[in-house]
């Protein structure tokens, strides 16, 4: 059984309007999601800003009450548990919220931070705390005198170093990290995947990581989940989605990010989709990428192609949502399924492309610019099998 399964989870968040403050619609920030996390894997979840990945991160802690669906946590259902059943569950399942700045007591000093889990969880004795805190902060590479300082007193990249050390104070098994290093530089960035690396392999965590960088997804997960517009499109390993993916929208994301050779850079064509995204209030019927989509014909109009393997040689793991996704039955990849659909079915034009030399100081309409920002990581690993975060 997996440690962590969600089914048809949604998040409806009313408008209300008028004096009498009606409900006159609904923003449907996320719109039915299912997805599984094994115990110590690390699932990436990608997409553009407002495609409702931080909103399904919260309902899954309950932080928000969902609209529908179900969130099970090592066989107990999180959305019915009462009160004092969800206080235990605090304890395995914790947050790395996005912002360093606004995410930390500016009137704590940071031991009192750390030391609040703990407290309100009646966990040990002062003198058991306290030697917690100096654990914990040694744990994520800060010294204990830093545990008398204000957060305001530190750089950044310390500062989520802080979050961290929070976030696993009261020993848990699963930790949400909610963009933890989007507002860092590259260096600290660096620093950070490679402490959320170190900290898993010692301490047997579950990740559910949530980026625009799709480089930095590529480095920390096992498998990668891409959201466009409250609903997942497509889900695969790691190294399948990046070097085959099926779904036009995960292409089009793909061939925005940089790749750190000059030659195949310029070579390449990268895919510009047309039109703006859809409200997420008012969304598109049917597939709800359709209005962008090279592919698109009269069926993805009428119903929501459900998320489902493909076959071929992508494996059972590899599930998009698309009635024309392409296809790789075997050989070299990069090379569709002669029976699939080639760009343009359905439509008049083929969709844009352009060199990516001409491109790569651009920022890409859409979704491709906000989810693809960073370096490309390099090919090459490390004596121990991983690549090193430094070069992300």
């Amino acid at each position: 059984m997996s440690l962590l399964e969600i089914s048809g989870l949604k998040k409806h968040f009313p408008i209300k309007t008028g004096v009498l403050r009606r409900t006159t619609g609904h923003v449907y920030a996320v719109d039915g999601i299912s997805f599984t996390i094994e115990q110590g894997e690390t699932l990436g979840l990608v997409g553009e800003s407002g495609c409702g990945k931080s909103t399904a991160a919260r309902c899954v802690l309950r932080l928000l009450e969902a609209t529908d669906g179900t969130v099970t946590y090592d066989g107990v259902d999180v959305m019915q548990a009462t009160r004092s059943q969800m206080q235990r569950l605090r304890r395995d399942m914790q947050i790395v919220f996005q912002d360093p700045y606004s995410s930390l007591n500016p009137r704590m000093r940071v031991r009192d931070i750390i030391v609040e889990p703990l407290r309100i969880h009646q966990i040990g004795t002062e003198e058991e705390r306290k030697q917690r805190v100096m654990s914990l902060l040694e744990t994520v590479g800060l010294n204990a005198e830093h545990g008398e300082r204000y957060p305001h007193e530190f750089s950044g990249g310390q500062r989520q170093r802080v979050g961290v050390a929070r976030a696993l104070a009261l020993n848990p098994h699963f930790i949400v990290c909610d963009e933890p290093v989007s507002a860092l530089d590259v260096s600290i960035r660096a620093q950070m995947i490679n402490l959320l690396d170190d900290l898993q392999d010692d301490l047997g965590l579950t990740y559910l990581f949530i980026a625009h960088d799709l480089s930095v997804v590529k480095h920390i997960s096992d498998r990668v989940a891409v959201m466009y517009l409250g609903k997942i499109v497509e889900i695969a390993g790691s190294d399948v989605l990046y070097d085959r993916p099926q779904h036009p929208y995960t292409e089009a994301l793909l061939s925005a990010v940089p790749i750190p050779d000059p030659r195949t850079e310029r070579s390449r064509q990268r895919i510009i989709l047309e039109g703006d995204v859809p409200s997420p209030a008012n969304p598109p019927s049917g597939c709800v990428f359709h209005p962008r989509c090279p592919r698109a014909q009269e069926v993805c109009t009428t119903a929501m192609p459900p998320l489902e393997s493909t076959g071929g040689d992508a494996g059972e793991g590899h599930l998009v949502a698309c009635y024309f996704a392409t296809r790789y039955p075997g050989g070299e990849p990069g090379a569709p399924h002669r029976d699939a659909p080639g760009p343009g079915v359905g439509r008049d034009d083929p969709p844009r492309t352009e060199p990516a030399s001409d491109a790569a100081g651009d920022t890409a309409p859409g979704a491709a610019a906000d989810a693809a920002a960073g370096d490309a990581p390099p090919d090459d690993t490390s004596p121990t099998g991983r690549r090193d975060a430094s070069s992300v």
